[in-house]
């Protein structure tokens, strides 16, 4: 009978050694929060980082303290003008659940309270890249994310896939939805979050019929009252002809003076975006801001990156309104309208704040600023790039200025919609000498 007990003792002895080994999870990484404001929803991300019980990090970038016990915890936040914090609920299946009550530093004793559920960041995707083949049979007018993704992507993947032209008029020259920069997507990224940077990668952008529609305006932004009066009859539809074997465009019925008149293709995506916060109304897909949207700068090319703030899990990538050529501001109101075979490839950088839209050439860094005006917009993309120099060259603001006052190159991206769009261009040549904060 003895000989019978020794095996049970070992098997709890075991068992009471392994739960006394069994580490509980920690709280360390960073966390996305799903907040219920009275009904509506937001997402933002914050870090948490544990030792033993005590809590540290932070939330909408101020400091964090608290402590957990492995099933409840709870941490206080004090921003710069008064304003705090309090958090507080418990884990449950590496789910966090609990409220946040919020004071404002300039009425101290009234409180908002809201519910809030906060998820660990996904694991990136191990598996091989992918190449998808992807053929819209949808298209969207709004920078949603309301909208259902079209096609689930990881990290590193590419797409190869069409969009429609302006006026919703594909390939074959159908028309496959109303007009207004229909957009190709959303995709959803994987293990992308609020928070993040998303990276795309142009790979090809090619022209895939053989003409183009704008019309012979100009924009308000671009005429005085002298050239006003004199564009008081403009506003026809113009129709190019797009020489595909030769790269060139040209009026399919030009005037006298311009019969002549022909230009060099170069095709570019007037939309990028990413989907825009579920707080806000959604934004139409002829508007622009820090999401990306109808930006319309000619720089949008193949063999460019076009970085973009994440604001929903999975990020929802839409693209959409290309151009075989525009000028820079978008002049006309429009540019050469048609569609385009695209193939890009994703990647996600996590955790870091972008403020604007960047791009990226082989030979330039271009960060751009979209506002109601164009003074507005050149401030948005000077600060733009100040922020850039500074988290990846560390430079101080004195350095920042020494350089812009020596490398910048302005650009007027965009005049023709609500927002106007300025684009801020530094060579890397320039840039080269400088250490690299990744190096």
């Amino acid at each position: 009978m003895r000989r019978n007990l020794i095996p049970a003792l070992l098997f709890i002895c075991a068992s009471a050694l392994a739960q006394s080994t069994d580490a509980k999870p920690t709280l360390t990484g960073h966390w996305t929060a799903n907040i219920d404001y009275y009904g509506t929803h937001a997402d933002f991300g914050f870090d948490l980082t544990q030792q033993a019980d005590k809590l540290t990090g932070k939330f909408r970038g101020d400091a964090l303290e608290g402590a957990t016990d492995g099933s409840s915890f709870q941490f206080f936040v004090k921003d710069s003008e008064g304003g705090t914090a309090q958090v507080k609920g418990t884990i449950v299946n590496n789910t966090l659940q609990g409220e946040i009550v919020e004071t404002d530093g300039s009425a101290p004793t009234k409180a908002a309270t809201y519910t809030f559920t906060a998820t660990q960041r996904p694991q990136r995707a191990s598996a091989a890249s992918e190449r998808h083949e992807f053929t819209p049979t949808v298209f969207y007018r709004q920078f949603s994310p309301f909208n259902k993704p079209v096609l689930t992507i990881n990290p590193g993947d590419t797409v190869h896939t069409t969009t429609v032209d302006a006026g919703g008029n594909d390939f074959n020259s159908q028309k496959r939805v109303m007009g207004g920069n229909p957009q190709t997507g959303p995709f959803f990224i994987q293990s992308a979050m609020p928070g993040d940077i998303l990276v795309v990668h142009i790979n090809r952008l090619r022209l895939n019929r053989d003409w183009a529609m704008s019309d012979d305006d100009l924009v308000s932004r671009a005429t005085d009252s002298d050239l006003a009066v004199k564009m008081k009859d403009a506003g026809k539809t113009i129709v190019w002809h797009l020489d595909l074997a030769n790269g060139t465009a040209s009026p399919a019925k030009p005037t006298e003076h311009i019969a002549h008149y022909t230009v060099p293709l170069k095709p570019m995506l007037g939309c990028i975006a990413t989907a825009t916060g579920p707080a806000s109304a959604p934004p139409g897909t002829g508007d622009s801001g820090y999401y990306g949207g109808n930006m319309d700068f000619n720089e949008i090319t193949e063999g460019n990156t076009v970085y973009l703030p994440v604001s929903n899990p999975g990020a929802l990538l839409y693209l959409g309104d290309g151009h075989a050529l525009q000028g820079d501001g978008e002049l006309n109101g429009n540019a050469l309208e048609t569609s385009m075979d695209v193939e890009f490839t994703v990647d996600v950088i996590p955790n870091k704040h972008l403020p604007s839209p960047r791009v990226e050439s082989p030979t330039s860094i271009i960060a751009l600023g979209y506002s109601g005006s164009l003074d507005s917009a050149f401030r948005d993309a000077t600060s733009n790039m100040a922020q850039w120099l500074a988290d990846d060259y560390n430079l101080t603001p004195t350095e920042v200025a020494q350089v812009l006052g020596t490398a910048s190159q302005y650009k007027v991206a965009e005049v023709a919609d609500r927002n106007a769009g300025i684009a801020l261009k530094v060579d890397k040549a320039l840039l080269h000498p400088l250490p690299h904060a990744s190096k």
